[in-house]
């Protein structure tokens, strides 16, 4: 290795590990820039337990603790635990997953994923400006598209990131604009964003700035406005967004625990995409830069009582799920022969 390659250095504030520990929560997070897959637990000396492995531009991410969707290059990937609860394995992990079934999507740049009540899985297909579910046959189904986009097309109109389950239905989703020309979007990204109800089509909430990861918790509706680096949440009667937290990044992927959200910061790209935002602005007010990590943000009064921050070779994330009553998790990638050893037998199937 080169001596100017960039190393991946993880660290995080004083009490971080404590604060997993009394909520018995691990977390996973996605960074298509270097296509790793991160799972964060505990040794059981305490402190952080980091775990990686390779998924070619992975993304969009949800899980439950036993079963995790994950979005890549140009598939979705169930992975599913394979440790019974109360075991650990031989190296002293409570979580095993193991990529058990991939659907090959295409390149639609899939972004966020959700699982509904019924099982469906649900993604947002970028490219073709839609929501989608897996089909068996092709490379998906469409389900869903904006009033304001005329036509199904591989152009990237909108740029569709994010989607809000509500009582286990997709219920909301976030786009960067209203546009419905190629790439119109790109023109659009200081204040044309948008949330947009599933259910009526109608505008939620609009002038926003790249918004990402809409999120239903304890009947209010969270936004990531990551164009301004400001966590909030929307008022559904009135669709005013109200910023709660400034935070030193580029917001994507959002998740909750208790009484706390955990966001996902990156540094942006030095090109056209990322410059010219609020987000430059507000950085330069507070004499700061642009920070790649975790924030842990007390919901009772809008602190950022955590960090967990990742520097040299990993700059950017997109998703972050909290995987509840496990401590410490591993995963199986493709490059290695663990793969090929790793067996389980599902003994229910004989009963």
């Amino acid at each position: 290795m080169a001596a100017d390659t960039p190393q991946l250095e993880i660290t995080c504030s004083r009490q971080f590990p404590e604060w997993m520990a009394e909520r018995r929560v691990s977390l996973a997070f996605t960074t298509y820039q270097t296509g790793k897959l991160f799972m964060i637990g505990l040794q059981p000396s305490g402190r952080l337990s980091i775990f990686e492995r390779t998924f070619n531009r992975c993304m969009g991410l949800y899980g439950d603790g036993q079963t995790l969707w994950m979005s890549t290059l140009y598939q979705l990937w169930r992975l599913e635990n394979v440790v019974a609860s109360g075991q650990l394995t031989s190296e002293g992990y409570d979580r095993l997953y193991v990529p058990q079934v991939g659907y090959t999507t295409g390149d639609v740049d899939t972004h966020d994923i959700v699982v509904t009540d019924e099982g469906q899985v649900v993604f947002a297909n970028t490219l073709f400006n839609c929501l989608a579910t897996i089909s068996h046959t092709h490379s998906f189904a469409p389900i869903w598209k904006p009033r304001f986009i005329s036509k199904l097309a591989a152009e990237d109109r909108c740029h569709m990131n994010g989607i809000a389950l509500d009582r286990g239905k997709p219920r909301y989703v976030s786009a960067v604009s209203q546009s419905d020309i190629v790439d119109g979007w790109r023109d659009r990204r200081r204040d044309g964003g948008c949330v947009i109800d599933i259910e009526s089509n109608e505008l939620v909430s609009s002038g926003l700035s790249m918004p990402h990861s809409p999120r239903v918790y304890r009947e209010q509706l969270w936004l990531l406005n990551s164009g301004t680096g400001d966590f909030g949440r929307v008022d559904r009667s009135t669709g005013r967004f109200e910023p709660l937290a400034f935070c030193a990044g580029y917001l994507r992927g959002m998740a909750f625990t208790d009484d706390f959200a955990v966001v996902g910061l990156s540094r942006p790209r030095e090109n056209k995409t990322f410059t010219g935002l609020g987000l430059d602005d507000k950085l330069a007010e507070r004499d700061a830069e642009a920070r790649c990590g975790l924030l842990v943000i007390d919901l009772r009064t809008m602190d950022i009582v955590h960090w967990l921050r990742i520097e040299g070779v990993v700059s950017e994330l997109y998703d972050v799920v909290v995987l509840p009553n496990v401590m410490r998790p591993m995963l199986l990638g493709f490059k290695s022969d663990e793969i090929r050893r790793t067996i389980s037998i599902d003994e229910t199937a004989s009963r």
